[in-house]
């Protein structure tokens, strides 16, 4: 005979109560929220320490969010000055770095655009804007949209259309648009007295490089920025590269002519009598000559630059 067991529970053993569910429901929920609050917590803390590591990187990502100064201007209610130096020394600040990408170029170009949006009469702005766009972004396309902005804002200052005919003159190749802009810098009153005769040179010697040799050195000694110094010296090493080429083939040129032969080597041409001595490279490389046709090149810097290069050649891109 089986017997089968009852066991009798008590009702609170069966089933849970409204109370216990609620205070289940509670637990989770605050271990959720804490695991919640704790993964912000890191991702707060690792933002800190990358701003730590890099202190520009909160200034960087302002420029990138920057509203168009058409819609900041009205917003300050008056201040637009104000908000513009404000601006500006932020910008600086990044201007700062030992160098900076494509996107921080980007970004500061538009807060270059903001800042002389907010005080169209900033004079300086456009100028440290040009050169930085041109020389070290290597945009003479933003850099002339900065500065023809300024033509119109302040028409008065010599500065703005003087970088104009340098952007045009070194890198954009157009001799015709760089006497054009040399010419309006030499118009307006309060511009140098050596502007007049840079006009004449440059329409003259346009294509010399001694001309743009001096040209260079009246840029570099026009700016403190060492990175903006460091980019106009390799020009000048550029140009200087030119001016030996030119020297070099008019030597093998007088040598092919006489000897009906072209030098076995360069130095040949010394030997001969067609040179006092041979051009040392700038940047520390030899000049090479082709032996079936006389022309030379650098072993640094193959490539000659655009303004200089024959019709139909490969021309030299500025990077920097």
């Amino acid at each position: 005979m089986h017997f089968r067991r009852v066991v009798r529970m008590d009702a609170s053993e069966r089933l849970p109560n409204a109370q216990q569910i609620s205070s289940r429901q509670m637990i989770w929920t605050t271990v959720v929220g804490t695991i919640v609050l704790l993964l912000a917590g890191i991702v707060w803390l690792q933002q800190v320490l990358d701003q730590r590591r890099d202190p520009l990187l909160a200034k960087i990502e302002d420029l990138a969010h920057l509203p168009q100064g058409e819609y900041l201007k009205p917003a300050l209610l008056g201040y637009h000055h104000l908000g513009a130096d404000v601006l500006w020394l932020r910008t600086v600040q990044i201007l700062g770095k030992a160098s900076n990408t494509g996107d921080e170029f980007d970004w500061l170009y538009h807060a270059f655009d903001v800042i002389t949006t907010l005080d169209p009469q900033y004079d300086f702005v456009y100028r440290v804007a040009g050169i930085t766009m041109t020389e070290l972004a290597n945009r003479p396309d933003l850099s002339n949209r900065l500065l023809e902005k300024g033509l119109v804002a302040a028409p008065q200052r010599w500065g703005i259309p003087y970088l104009m005919a340098y952007n045009y003159y070194f890198y954009l190749a157009d001799v015709e648009k760089a006497v054009h802009y040399a010419r309006r810098a030499a118009e307006i009153p309060e511009g140098p007295p050596w502007l007049v005769n840079m006009v004449t040179q440059m329409s003259a010697h346009a294509g010399q490089p001694e001309f743009a040799l001096g040209f260079l050195l009246r840029m570099h000694g026009q700016t403190n920025d060492p990175r903006i110094k460091e980019s106009l010296e390799l020009n000048i090493k550029e140009v200087m590269i030119e001016r030996d080429i030119r020297l070099l083939e008019a030597a093998v040129s007088r040598f092919h002519e006489q000897q009906r032969r072209y030098p076995t080597h360069l130095g040949e041409l010394v030997t001969q009598g067609y040179m006092s001595a041979l051009p040392q490279e700038p940047f520390g490389g030899t000049y090479v000559m082709e032996p079936d046709t006389g022309r030379i090149s650098s072993s640094a810097h193959p490539q000659r630059l655009k303004m200089y290069a024959a019709p139909g050649s490969e021309a030299k891109k500025r990077e920097h």
